[in-house]
């Protein structure tokens, strides 16, 4: 039978949830690596037991970790995150310049095709890759140095590299995003990059005057049967891309605000699209106290609340950038952690909702793997 494994990384240590495709009953190992943060957790699409995990803390770094049989054991992998060129500088918060700095791993993107193949987003923002399960690590330098890069300036979470997207259909097309730089486009598998920004608009400013780079996009997502269509949840708006990045539109409508980090697609339905709206930058948590999670059925503009199970009083969580996933099962399931340690899933595309997981540290990351 069908097999759902959800993967959340959280403060305080990573969870990894399983359950039969009926996704009524949810078994909950972990903590895995307790007391790290565990930024982001992955499954290889072309192994399922192959997942891929970033581990840090402050007293002793970054860690890569590895599992070959679907995380039920770990094994620390390579951990050398070394630019490959003089770093130089770019901007800081203030606008004055900071030297390049490696950080920690904020996303992991294992190939569509080989287990062994992953790529890496870190902060300050690089593009990693390794060919040999995560052994070794070989930054490609194409976007760190775009003629661009000098005048980039950290999100308020840092100057992160937080999406990767590799397109099933174009060989050597994927797509990176940062904050707070923007969405770039690679067409030669990361050899060479180019910002993929227009229509996106800052506070503040007038269309015509719009730099191509300096967006603090938060997360971007493909639905891999129609890859030139790009869905972004950015700092302020809601956008759609038809022309692969070439053009970005608002479709934010009618939702109560168009602020939030997550985005995600429905699996067999490319024009259902899913976020999280929050109240502001500066109010992290969902508008009037009430948890939803708004579906779009037309790709954007016109906005439903999905509530059912959801917390509709006192609830004042965030969902971070990486924090939703959707399954691929005919009966699409959704998922997404909080920061108050919920994972909620719906094995109906999002009508009615409920907890998997409570009381967890804080949620960083959610995946989610459909295993034959």
């Amino acid at each position: 039978m069908t097999r759902v494994r959800v993967l959340a990384g959280t403060r305080k240590g990573a969870f990894v949830l399983t359950s039969d495709g009926n996704r009524a009953n949810w078994e909950v190992s972990g903590p895995h690596f307790g007391g790290w943060e565990i930024y982001h957790l992955k499954g290889s699409p072309a192994d399922p037991d192959r997942i891929y995990a970033s581990q840090n803390t402050g007293w002793f770094g970054q860690l890569i970790q590895r599992s070959d049989d679907g995380g039920a054991t770990w094994q620390p992998v390579g951990n050398d995150f070394t630019y490959a060129t003089d770093p130089g500088t770019h901007l800081w918060y203030d606008g004055t310049p900071r030297p390049w700095e490696f950080k920690r791993v904020w996303h992991l993107e294992p190939s569509l095709t080989d287990p062994d193949e992953v790529y890496a987003g870190v902060e300050d923002a690089g593009l990693f890759r390794s060919a040999d399960g995560g052994v070794t690590w070989t930054e490609l330098t194409g976007l760190r140095t775009h003629t661009s890069g000098p005048g980039w300036q950290p999100g308020a979470g840092g100057l992160c590299l937080h999406t990767i997207i590799l397109d099933p259909a174009h060989a050597g097309r994927m797509f990176a995003a940062i904050s707070a730089a923007g969405t770039f486009r690679s067409d030669d598998a990361g050899q060479t990059w180019r910002p993929v920004n227009r229509g996106l608009h800052s506070e503040g400013t007038l269309p015509e005057d719009e730099p191509e780079v300096g967006f603090c996009v938060h997360h971007v997502e493909m639905h891999p049967s129609r890859p030139d269509t790009l869905f972004m949840q950015k700092h302020w708006d809601v956008m759609r891309s038809d022309d692969a990045g070439e053009t970005w539109r608002e479709v934010s409508g009618n939702l109560p605000s168009d602020f939030g980090f997550p985005i995600g697609v429905h699996a067999h339905e490319p024009e259902t699209v899913y976020v999280v709206p929050i109240t502001s930058d500066s109010l992290h948590f969902p508008p009037d106290g009430r948890l939803r999670v708004y579906r779009s059925r037309t790709g954007g503009d016109e906005w439903e609340p999905l509530t059912s199970g959801l917390p509709q009083e006192h609830c004042y969580v965030n969902v971070y950038r990486d924090a939703m996933a959707v399954d691929s099962l005919q009966e699409c399931g959704v998922y997404f952690g909080t920061t108050g340690g919920q994972v909620y899933a719906s094995a109906d595309a999002g009508d009615t909702w409920a907890p998997i997981a409570r009381d967890l540290p804080a949620v960083l990351s959610v995946e989610v793997q459909t295993i034959p």
